[in-house]
């Protein structure tokens, strides 16, 4: 199965046409598959979060931020709906224990050894 590439991009009238990368038939206009050979025309964005209790951004025990995280929202919205929960829902406190337990903790991000650049060895200098 062939996939798109932005090679097979082209201009037509001011807007993008394209060609199918398995077949060659020309589209006008973007589309998802071919409709002769069935190619998909290009690879479909994938996501590579995982739900992680957060380290750095934790306040009791990085669930709320982890959530915001993966959410990709405010940490503190997150927090706030959770403290709304807890208070008005009932089952807040006891969501956040269970996330606490069943959510791992994202993994430890270390920094990279700085190593010293190798000395040139220097030619000897003529008098």
């Amino acid at each position: 199965m062939s996939v798109f590439s932005g090679s097979d991009l082209f201009e037509v009238g001011g807007g993008m046409g394209m060609f199918c990368p398995q077949c060659g038939k020309e589209y006008a206009q973007r589309v998802n598959f071919c409709c002769h050979c069935g190619a998909a025309m290009f690879a479909p964005p994938v996501s590579r979060r995982k739900l992680a209790r957060s380290r750095s951004d934790k306040k009791i025990g990085g669930v709320c931020a982890g959530f915001a995280h993966y959410l990709d929202v405010d940490p503190t919205l997150v927090r706030l709906l959770w403290v709304l929960f807890a208070f008005f829902g009932g089952w807040g406190l006891l969501a956040y224990l269970i996330a606490w337990i069943v959510v791992p903790l994202e993994p430890e991000v270390l920094p990279a050894p700085v190593t010293a650049p190798a000395a040139a060895p220097q030619a000897a200098a003529t008098h």
